[in-house]
């Protein structure tokens, strides 16, 4: 694997310091872009039915998953982008993220509520901006 440092930004000039994200990540390499995850196990089986820390914990199985089939793995990820039917989930989300993210270095993120997803039994989606490190030079 390619070792390169991004760059954290927690308190940019004028901004606030975060709180459990950072407001921008920058690095070297080419942006891949992981899809909303939604909580399916490999067999497609819906897991965490009305459970949020359930359902997150296997959308970050997920998306582990799909980082992986790039080379990356969450220290790679730039961007969070959570989608929640109820905000009070927000919480239990974030807790379980944490079991999977370095929160000495958390990527930028954003939570929306929707008032939909894809299915009625669907609590969360979450998709990632990742950066895939430049080749090293010959």
């Amino acid at each position: 694997m390619t070792t390169r440092t991004l760059t954290h930004i927690s308190a940019p000039a004028g901004v606030a310091p975060s709180d459990g994200y950072t407001h921008v990540v920058t690095g070297p390499g080419r942006l891949a872009a992981v899809a909303g995850q939604m909580p399916f196990d490999e067999k497609g089986e819906f897991v965490g039915t009305g459970d949020p820390a359930a359902q997150t914990r296997q959308i970050f199985r997920n998306l582990r998953g799909c980082l992986a089939a790039a080379g990356l793995t969450f220290d790679d990820v730039i961007k969070l982008t959570y989608y929640v039917t109820d905000i009070a989930h927000v919480p239990a989300v974030l807790a379980v993220r944490d079991e999977f993210i370095d929160t000495e270095r958390p990527p930028a993120s954003t939570v929306v509520q929707v008032v939909a997803l894809y299915r009625p039994d669907l609590l969360l989606e979450v998709d990632a901006l990742a950066l895939v490190p430049e080749d090293p030079a010959p």
